[in-house]
């Protein structure tokens, strides 16, 4: 939110707004999501509704960075990195993959593309919520691996950044591009495998 965007007010219904509004974004998208719908599913009246985000814009950002906030959080948070290297990459790389290819993954990674061109601040919010997240977190556990002399890295956001997009091979593009929706453990192991050994063969310490 930028300084000229008006404050967004907590309230008794903020959390029941942000329920009625989540379900009609994901399932209609911004564009074909109405203020009408939103209140109606919400189980609020239009005045309310706005009393709390003046804007659907703004209604919009917020639902998208509480979500991403709590999917995030929640799949990175309860790794232990006090592991070995190799069983936490595993375990990243899964959570990774198992979020991209989730139908929510693919349904806010559709709407914030279709939506960044024409609201820029959207797309940033989506970044910053889900994969510089993402990135923070891997940053933070390369730091400790390096301590314990496990890893070896001299650019640490670079690295983060390919592991990641290692973790994206052949699932993504087919789940994005509607080519599959229903992957296997073993299509989803081949991946984070040869994403951590690729990794590691880089890295390693």
């Amino acid at each position: 939110m930028t300084a000229h965007e008006p404050r967004i007010r907590k309230g008794r219904k903020y959390d029941q707004v942000l329920d009625g509004a989540r379900e009609v974004f994901m399932g209609a998208g911004f564009e074909g999501a109405s203020v009408d719908d939103i209140a109606r599913v919400a189980g609020v009246s239009k005045a309310t509704l706005y009393s709390y985000f003046p804007d659907k814009r703004l209604l919009f950002l917020e639902v998208m960075r509480v979500e991403c906030s709590a999917q995030a959080g929640t799949a990175l948070s309860a790794i232990d990195t006090t592991r070995p290297v190799r069983e936490v990459l595993c375990e990243t790389a899964e959570r990774i993959i198992g979020f991209y290819t989730s139908e929510f993954g693919l349904r806010i990674f559709r709407i914030f593309v279709a939506e960044s061109a024409r609201f820029p601040d959207i797309g940033r919010a989506f970044y910053e919520t889900g994969p510089q997240m993402g990135r923070r977190y891997l940053i933070g556990f390369f730091e400790q691996a390096i301590g314990r002399g496990e890893l070896r890295i001299d650019d640490l956001a670079l690295a983060a950044d390919q592991f990641y997009e290692l973790c994206r091979a052949d699932l993504f593009a087919r789940a994005i591009f509607c080519v599959s929706d229903d992957f296997s453990q073993a299509e989803r192991d081949r991946v984070a495998q040869g994403a951590v050994d690729t990794f590691l063969a880089r890295y390693g310490g």
